[in-house]
């Protein structure tokens, strides 16, 4: 599987298939599945998906808010 560091075009793609499909839908429908699509591509971008790297991220997240929480 290719692996693309910006999935936002490919997102895009697909929710204009998605758009084509619903077509005769309310505007608003198909605006909300855009919109879910492209918060769900921007998570995906946010959070690491190596297995390596989302442990390193989970850990420093974890001593992040440990730290927030002793300094108050």
């Amino acid at each position: 599987m290719a692996v693309s560091s910006n999935l936002v075009p490919a997102s895009v793609a697909a929710a204009s298939g998605l758009a084509a499909t619903m077509a005769g839908a309310p505007w608003w429908g198909v605006v909300i599945c855009l919109i879910l699509v492209l918060a769900a591509t921007s998570l995906q971008s946010v959070f690491p998906q190596d297995s390596s790297d989302r442990l390193t991220w989970w850990t420093n997240l974890r001593d992040h808010r440990t730290r927030r929480r002793d300094s108050e």
